[in-house]
């Protein structure tokens, strides 16, 4: 048995990740009573030619180095508002402008926090084989009234485990949902028979092809409606509600696109539906190689989506980082928090490791990435610093000895610290390793912020037999280590 005595040596860079506030992205601004909104426009309307028209020059003035298009920005939230308003739309452009302007914020992203951090290998290195590899990191960014998004960084480990990062876009830019995308019913269904509202939309869903998009679905629920008119027949109220939920439904599962040639630094994953108004949190992205059975890569990521009440997990694909789908996921065994995907089918299936009753690790296997169930118990808590629960940093790392799990545990005073296990390859149902002591604590530098004594991470990379390892400190900023994965498991006990 090896010498577990020793402790393992922890590199930690100087290089730390903190929160920006001159990163912003505009939002849609509204007081949201119709009276508010005319008498905005009503002031807007006195103002004599030349008024308007200097406010609006320099307003131009002061944003447009700001964003990449804000005349554009100004023009979409004019034609946003002017809906929910009884005017004429007989307005110049430059009137468009300047009324859009008035209805339109900026919205500091991370000026909060930076923290909770996932790696991957760049798309651009997936079968390179230099002593350097091009990684791309995420991190979670909070603003104002706690909402997050996703950003991203872009970085270089050098052969020794050195992090360097690209220093990140002073412009940020976020992007509205595509329109009709293409959604398939077997998921509607799925999830609306989860829900116990399928028998009561069916007649909608029939309607509909095996692929359908958004446009279709609000046909066939103007078809159902007018059958029940002719009928002479009033929808009920749990039918309204089931409508509503199918549409909630529809709506949660949506696509983005950015240009290509806006740096990744400058993308952000703003939240863009109902189900995640308040956040888009914790994504732990993973290369899945053959992705789909294509034999191309594709990136998936994992997130809780958060509207100020209930925390659902959803699915990020993407082969690019610039078009992404999202997808809500299924089934009784994805109703937890944290759920982090192998990077490879096992056994023909796809696997993920969640914690499905907030307290322990779980493994669960699925013929379809998007639906979970059956939980199969991995581990419970066993020592003092995972007492009150246990979860994983991220997905799992494939190496020669097995599955290589980061797991963070949850002790004395709501401590968070970061330890190991080791799953067997081909049956990772089976914990063949383990550290009995965390290898990562917050130290007296990191243990302070706005949620004290925490270590988190949502995501490692091995590279050069080094784990390069991005992990949050106290929900608040975040930093690098680096460890050898040779000292990892010697100072594993093994069954």
């Amino acid at each position: 048995m090896a010498n577990r005595e020793r402790k393992i040596s922890i590199n930690k860079q100087v290089l730390h990740f903190t929160p920006d506030d001159s990163r912003v992205v505009t939002h849609f601004f509204t007081p949201g009573n119709s009276k508010r909104i005319e008498n905005i426009f009503e002031r807007i309307f006195l103002l004599s030619e030349e008024e308007a028209k200097k406010i609006l020059d320099q307003t131009l003035k002061n944003f447009s180095k700001r964003h990449r298009n804000i005349k554009r920005i100004f023009k979409d939230n004019f034609d946003k508002i002017i809906k929910t308003t009884e005017f004429e739309n007989n307005f110049s452009l430059e009137q468009k402008l300047l009324i859009g302007s008035y209805f339109t914020m900026e919205y500091s992203i991370e000026s909060a926090a930076l923290f909770n951090p996932s790696i991957v290998i760049h798309p651009e290195a997936i079968d390179s084989e230099s002593g350097r590899l091009k990684v791309l990191l995420s991190f979670r960014a909070v603003g104002e009234g706690h909402i997050s998004s996703i950003v991203f960084r872009r970085g270089v480990i050098r052969s020794n485990g050195e992090l360097l990062v690209q220093k990140s876009s002073a412009l940020v830019e976020r992007v509205n949902r595509t329109p009709n995308s293409i959604y398939l019913k077997s998921d509607f269904c799925l999830k609306l028979k989860e829900i116990g509202t399928y028998d009561l939309v069916s007649k909608i869903l029939d309607n509909l092809l095996d692929e359908f998009t958004f446009d279709e679905l609000e046909e066939a629920i103007q078809i159902f409606r007018k059958m029940k008119d002719i009928k002479h027949k009033k929808i009920g109220r749990s039918s309204e509600e089931a409508i509503d939920t199918l549409l909630w439904l529809a709506n949660a599962n949506y696509e983005i696109k950015f240009s290509p040639e806006l740096d990744i630094s400058a993308r952000v994953i703003f939240p863009v539906s109902n189900n995640e108004i308040k956040g888009v949190e914790d994504a732990r992205f993973v290369l899945f190689k053959n992705g789909n059975g294509t034999g191309k890569h594709v990136y998936y990521a994992t997130y809780t989506a958060y509207n100020g009440f209930t925390a659902l997990p959803q699915l990020i694909e993407t082969i690019d980082f610039c078009h992404f789908k999202v997808s809500v996921l299924l089934g009784e065994g994805s109703k937890g928090k944290g759920m982090a995907l192998f990077p490879r089918k096992i056994n023909g299936k796809y696997a993920t490791i969640s914690r499905n009753d907030n307290e322990n690790l779980y493994i669960m296997f699925s013929d379809n990435i998007k639906y979970w169930e059956n939980p199969i118990l991995l581990k419970p808590p066993a020592f003092y610093w995972e007492f009150f629960q246990i979860g994983n940093c991220g997905s799992p790392l494939e190496t020669e000895k097995g599955w290589l799990l980061l797991i963070h545990g949850v002790g004395p005073v709501r401590t968070y610290t970061i330890s190991a296990i080791l799953l067997d390859l081909e049956d990772p149902t089976k914990v063949i390793g383990l550290l009995k002591d965390p290898f990562l604590i917050p130290n007296e530098q990191e243990r302070n912020g706005y949620v004290p004594n925490v270590v988190y991470s949502c995501g490692a990379i091995i590279h050069n037999n080094m784990l390069i390892l991005p992990y949050a400190m106290s929900d608040s900023r975040s930093g690098i280590a680096s460890l050898k994965v040779k000292e990892l498991f010697d100072k594993m006990i093994y069954y």
